[in-house]
């Protein structure tokens, strides 16, 4: 059975470092380390440049009752109406069974509840299987990339959109 709902910080967090511990290929790609449980706090703290935490939207993705997906969405960047899904990520044995496109479609719901006319996110070069599913659910390329070395792995980093018809 699959459920998606709102993650709470104080109820979910150990379920949210768990997760993580089995998504290591991704923070291995990613920041080029395991996470641990400060990282898997963060995700209900970190946001997008100018947008507040406290209104993203922290998602879940339960299949029968274990977490095994998650998505953070905020509001306000890049232009204060856009909405921005700064992580959704699925456990490696779930991905390419339509999970994803579940969620995104979720995230998307909540976008277009709130007003928000784009959906932009972040994808890195190091995770082709990523952009090609972004690109699959409609996203497209903004021209707008920027070399990030803030864990020492010099990614290079290409802003995507996707228009919503609110």
């Amino acid at each position: 059975m699959r459920e998606i709902r709102r993650l709470d910080p104080r109820e979910d967090l150990q379920a949210v470092v768990q997760f993580y511990e089995t998504t290591q290929d991704y923070w291995l790609t990613a920041e080029g380390k395991p996470p641990g449980r400060q990282k898997a706090a963060a995700f209900f703290t970190d946001g997008p440049p100018g947008c507040n935490p406290a209104e993203a939207c922290h998602l879940g993705l339960f299949l029968d009752g274990g977490l095994a997906g998650l998505a953070e969405l905020s509001f306000g960047f890049p232009e204060p109406g856009d909405a921005y899904p700064g992580l959704m990520l699925l456990a490696p044995p779930t991905r390419g069974a339509g999970h994803g496109q579940a969620l995104l479609a979720k995230v998307e719901q909540l976008a277009r509840k709130a007003g928000s006319p784009s959906l932009y996110l972040a994808v890195l070069d190091a995770n082709p299987r990523g952009r090609a599913f972004w690109e699959r659910a409609g996203f497209t390329d903004t021209g707008l990339s920027r070399r990030d070395n803030s864990h020492g792995l010099n990614h290079m980093v290409r802003r995507m959109v996707k228009p919503l018809q609110v």
